[in-house]
């Protein structure tokens, strides 16, 4: 369970329905038109003008975000955290990529409508990619869960945005550019928010973007990058990761280690991953669960991944089926209570188990998703279970010029908004956003802010390895 900051009260965010006008509560004994929805989200301007969502000003009490991300250290492996620490160093952009524990504190504090669907809670540029759907399409998608949940829309958009903001800067773009790129975003989003609220909700759920479509409908310069990160997805497969994670001992395929990076577990926690597996089979569907118990499995490491996980335990386990080159890796990755669940009132009724938490928003927020998720635990802790690859990819970020940005914020901001509209409140929150631009005009003006903010976090990072207080690894 993440801490409290010190001297401060957890914040219980509230939910719409439970704050609103006796109106809205009489909606409740009947179905409720979208008309109906679009006046109630109309109405919710008296309440948070739109051009608050501009507002970022570090409060006289604000944590010091050091101290927030020491604490969300807490339960992580000792020897790891000095490679999380060297990753966020890296940059402001590699801050902000693993201090969604600190920019959950600061936007739950800030004026919002109260809307809640289920948002992925670390919506930043990086958290969308490619991968393949079951049907071996290349998607583009969300693709991080860890810290999904009901919580604010605009909790995701903000983080979304400013995560342009830095990004552009990392890339040497003007500020004219980055804004115009978190514009790109938020317009786009806006759009295609009021766009899908008009949908059937039963429509809703079949939007998707492949890799085809994406790269007929955007500029030159980010068709080239597509087609080129697509090609790359395309290549990382198991049986293509064969020859690079594992080689032949004893005649039997293993995982090469690669410490600190990819290491081998010992005999009892290894034994006590292929139990986990097996209860992971149960939370499959029948045909996977089938086709799954067809595989066995020969290895099993551990593997660190990403940025905001280094240190929560990941694990990459082999199996192989009816030949040598028929194998598929697995992922199992820790799961803890999201970095929001603590501003959302009621949160604690939700899930039991992290694992299938991420798994049921991660359903809920793409429009396909890895056939083979579920979840297990493994000594008392609780996992989350994705295929390892499965033509995952990303665009690179760092080779775009600001036209493939402004084109790609667009993309972005259009994922996210199709995600909010599949679990809840699209049309109410369509009507909140109306058809003008001051919501495009607030948001800019706060990714902004909220980039100056991260660099001083940053800087403050860098100044807590100087002075001892927090361990570094660069460059793992």
């Amino acid at each position: 369970m993440s801490s409290a900051a010190p001297g401060r009260p957890p914040i219980r965010h509230t939910v719409l329905a439970d704050t609103d006008s006796s109106a809205y509560h009489s909606l409740l004994q009947r179905p409720v038109t979208r008309a109906e929805r679009y006046a109630l989200g109309k109405s919710l301007r008296d309440r948070v003008h739109r051009h608050e969502l501009a507002a970022w000003e570090p409060p006289p009490d604000r944590p010091d975000p050091i101290r927030l991300i020491e604490l969300n250290h807490h339960g992580r492996q000792p020897h790891l955290i000095p490679v999380r620490v060297g990753r966020m160093a890296a940059s402001p952009y590699g801050f902000l990529r693993g201090s969604a524990v600190v920019m959950a504190e600061d936007v739950a504090r800030l004026p919002a409508t109260g809307i809640t669907p289920v948002v992925c809670g670390d919506s930043h540029l990086g958290n969308f990619g490619f991968y393949a759907s079951p049907e071996r399409d290349l998607v583009l998608d969300l693709n991080d869960f860890d810290e999904a949940h009901p919580g604010g829309w605009e909790w995701d958009l903000r983080r979304l945005v400013a995560s342009i903001w830095v990004a552009g800067r990392q890339n040497g773009a003007a500020e004219d550019d980055c804004g115009a790129a978190v514009r790109s975003c938020v317009t786009s989003y806006r759009l295609e928010l009021r766009r899908l609220a008009d949908e059937p909700l039963f429509s809703r759920s079949f939007t998707r973007l492949d890799v085809e479509r994406l790269a007929g409908q955007t500029a030159q310069s980010l068709a080239e990058e597509v087609r080129r990160s697509a090609r790359r997805a395309r290549n990382r497969t198991s049986d293509r990761a064969l020859p690079r994670f594992t080689q032949e001992v004893d005649g039997v395929r293993r995982i090469v280690e690669e410490p600190p990076l990819i290491t081998r577990l010992p005999d009892r926690e290894a034994e006590a991953l292929a139990v986990a597996l097996d209860e992971y089979l149960q939370t499959l569907s029948t045909h996977w669960r089938r086709v799954l118990g067809g595989y066995t499995l020969l290895d099993v490491a551990h593997k660190v991944v990403g940025v905001g996980s280094v240190g929560l335990r990941a694990y990459v386990a082999l199996l192989e089926g009816s030949s040598p080159e028929d194998v598929v890796f697995l992922q199992l990755k820790q799961a803890r209570r999201s970095v929001l669940a603590r501003y959302v009132h009621g949160e604690s009724a939700w899930h039991a188990h992290q694992g299938q938490r991420v798994v049921e928003y991660q359903q809920a927020l793409q429009t396909v998703s890895d056939p083979l998720l579920g979840w297990t635990t493994v000594d008392g802790l609780q996992y989350y279970v994705r295929q390892f690859r499965n033509m995952k990819g990303s665009i690179a970020l760092d080779s775009m010029d600001p036209v493939a940005l402004i084109d790609y914020a667009g993309v972005v901001g259009q994922l996210l908004a199709k995600g909010h509209a599949r679990t809840s409140g699209a049309s109410m929150i369509a009507g909140y956003l109306g058809r003008s631009e001051k919501v495009d005009d607030a948001l800019c003006e706060f990714a902004r802010r909220y980039a100056d903010q991260t660099e001083a976090d940053h800087a403050a990072l860098l100044a807590a390895v100087d002075s001892g207080r927090l361990p570094i690894e660069r460059g793992v």
